[in-house]
């Protein structure tokens, strides 16, 4: 662990993805929860993400952490010129889902114990939303101080 990391940056690409609900499966008088395949998947894939650009580093136990996500949406292929260009100066963003939430939680509970040693290190987060000609999602977490609140 590496006590002087203080910010990282990184792309997820590819298609927004959000966090989905748990599911449930019966075995006689059991009921077995289980986090679905693409969740999963998509978890494993911040994590390579993250380790790529942190080199295997973690921010130091005990900081406070800021963690900004932006998701860009592909622009759907029947969209129109005028549409298109609205949309890639950011006058219309997605209103589609995943929800903003889903994305954050996704991201923030993939990086447990590989940024951070619990996701209770969020004290502040912001998550937006717009289209792209490339989908993505990207990611940057810093520390902040008492006097940075």
């Amino acid at each position: 662990m590496d006590e002087d990391m203080k910010q990282i940056r990184f792309t997820i690409p590819g298609q927004p993805f959000g966090k989905q609900r748990p599911k449930f499966s019966r075995a006689g008088a059991y009921v077995k929860t289980y986090t679905p395949k693409e969740t999963t998947s998509y978890e494993n894939l911040v994590k390579l993400f993250y380790n790529e650009a942190a080199k295997g580093k973690m921010f130091p136990e005990g900081a406070m952490l800021d963690v900004r996500i932006i998701a860009y949406y592909e622009i759907p292929k029947s969209t129109s010129k005028k549409k298109r260009r609205e949309m890639l100066e950011h006058r219309i963003r997605p209103t589609k889902k995943p929800d903003w939430d889903n994305i954050g939680k996704i991201v923030c509970d993939s990086l447990n114990l590989v940024a951070y040693h619990d996701d209770s290190a969020v004290v502040d987060a912001q998550v937006r939303k717009f289209y792209s000609e490339t989908p993505r999602v990207d990611v940057m977490i810093k520390v902040i101080g008492p006097d940075q609140i």
